[in-house]
């Protein structure tokens, strides 16, 4: 029989409740803007999957890779965010996982871009040797060797993981929030993510400036069709500002250390839900905007696929 008082069940209900609704208090103002970027990239996937002249053309090849990469990054996240709002440990080979798909996926975007501006430039600077370049088959090299150095350097960081001595813990269980640097067991795990890191970033902002330069420089040339060159220098000035963004990410965690210091604990809350929003899910967004708005080619389909394929009416039609 218990010997619980009515008392005592009420407060247990009420530190239940408290909890519960903190939880949807502090999880919902991330989700929902979540849930609505996660729709606008699988609408813009599913657009540059319905027509052929997408799925035949090595830009938007491309695009959809990038926009891959994007969408898996974020529901990889906000699945981080959730398990951690919900106050969920989870096993070291469970989170291990996890953040191993979380750094390929946030890896592959800027290793796409730096092969994005490099078909501009080719574009612009051989237009008489682009459709042999830049062909099809080209295009899926340059996607599977992205993959593949970004699944090597995951493989190198789990080799580096098993000089951690897990045997000597009294279970596999975390102690702490499963994220991508909760699994920096070690000093040489920490450094090589930051030479890591700096060499991709130093890489393709190197790539991508080059293109931009060279793009400028053939602009002035009287053989460069100026419209081209300048549509490819406004795209490669736009694959700076998304490098510039990815790379922004990587100074979430850094960030938040620094200027949470001196706060309380609801401002640090609010703090995390700002930066989480604006640093991890906003930039994986913006590209299916930008893109769909500025091709014209997809954003007719885009606005369709939006309206959830209703037919406006024309203006001035009358219905029958």
């Amino acid at each position: 029989m218990s010997n619980a008082t009515p008392s005592q069940t009420n407060i247990t209900v009420g530190l239940q409740y408290r909890g519960l609704l903190e939880i949807v208090l502090f999880s919902a103002p991330i989700t929902l803007p979540c849930c609505v970027f996660l729709f606008i990239n699988g609408i813009m996937l599913s657009t540059l999957r319905s027509k052929s002249v997408f799925r035949e053309t090595s830009r938007y090849i491309l695009l959809y890779n990038l926009l891959f990469a994007d969408t898996m990054q974020m529901a990889l996240s906000q699945l981080l965010y959730l398990l951690s709002a919900c106050r969920i440990w989870l096993t070291y080979p469970a989170c291990g996982v996890l953040a191993m798909l979380l750094d390929l996926t946030n890896e592959v975007s800027p290793l796409t871009l730096m092969v994005m501006s490099l078909e501009r430039y080719v574009a612009v600077c051989y237009p008489l040797r682009h459709a042999t370049i830049i062909t099809i088959r080209n295009t899926g090299v340059a996607i599977v060797v992205v993959w593949a150095f970004c699944s090597l350097n995951a493989l190198i960081r789990v080799i580096l993981l098993l000089d951690f001595p897990f045997e000597e813990l009294e279970s596999l269980q975390m102690k702490d929030y499963c994220s991508d640097t909760a699994m920096f067991l070690s000093p040489i795990s920490h450094d090589y993510n930051e030479a890591f890191t700096c060499f991709l970033f130093v890489s393709a902002s190197v790539t991508v400036t080059c293109s931009y330069i060279a793009v400028v420089i053939a602009a002035r040339s009287a053989s460069t069709d100026k419209a081209s060159a300048h549509k490819a220098r406004n795209t490669l000035l736009l694959h700076l500002v998304q490098l510039g963004l990815s790379l922004s990410s990587t100074a979430h965690d850094p960030l938040f250390i620094a200027i949470s210091k001196n706060l309380d604990r609801v401002a640090i809350v609010r703090l995390q839900i700002i930066l989480y929003v604006c640093i991890i899910l906003l930039p994986r967004c913006l590209s299916a905007l930008i893109y769909g708005i500025r091709d014209q080619t997809i954003r007719p389909i885009l606005i369709y696929h939006l309206c959830c394929r209703l037919k406006l009416p024309r203006l001035g039609s009358q219905p029958r």
